[in-house]
């Protein structure tokens, strides 16, 4: 590649999977779109580590504290945003784990309006709902047993502040 040429760079995002009693953990957030469901999830922002992003991002998005467990998958999606039009690929970490008792008190970020436990079944059965087919490849990958070790997400200790795995 050319020095004149911009380099692809995907955005990349981490995702909770969180199950209890044959339930998922959603978010409804307001988006360009409308109210939609989506896994506790957002951007991996600089200087962190994957798993440090995920349980961040269940903080913020649940008032829970996140457990994390296990490596669900690694997903490359492509999207073009309604609103903008923009060409946006995601690269997504999907790590599922437990969640303890939300934190009494604590408000939840800005776009989300609620959390929600719903079965599998009654997420099936929205697919409009969901932010991005995501959503529910993440919850279903979980379901069928997909799991890794969280030890193949290495960081760099000197950048993460932790040591490196």
């Amino acid at each position: 590649m050319g020095d004149n040429k911009v380099r692809w760079k995907p955005s990349v995002t981490v995702a909770a999977v969180v199950a209890q009693d044959g339930r998922y953990l959603l978010v409804e957030e307001m988006t360009a779109e409308g109210l939609r469901l989506n896994n506790p999830a957002g951007h991996l922002d600089p200087g962190e580590s994957l798993v440090d992003a995920v349980v961040r991002e269940v903080l913020e998005e649940t008032a829970r504290p996140f457990h994390p467990e296990a490596l669900v998958g690694a997903y490359l999606a492509r999207f073009r945003h309604a609103r903008s039009g923009e060409d946006i690929s995601y690269l997504r970490f999907a790590i599922c784990g437990e969640v303890g008792e939300a934190i009494a008190g604590r408000a939840l970020d800005e776009p989300v309006q609620r959390t929600l436990w719903l079965t599998p079944a009654e997420l099936r059965a929205c697919p409009e709902r969901h932010r991005s087919p995501l959503v529910m490849q993440c919850i279903e990958h979980h379901l069928a047993g997909v799991r890794a070790p969280l030890s193949l997400l290495h960081a760099d200790a000197s950048l993460y502040g932790h040591p490196a795995t």
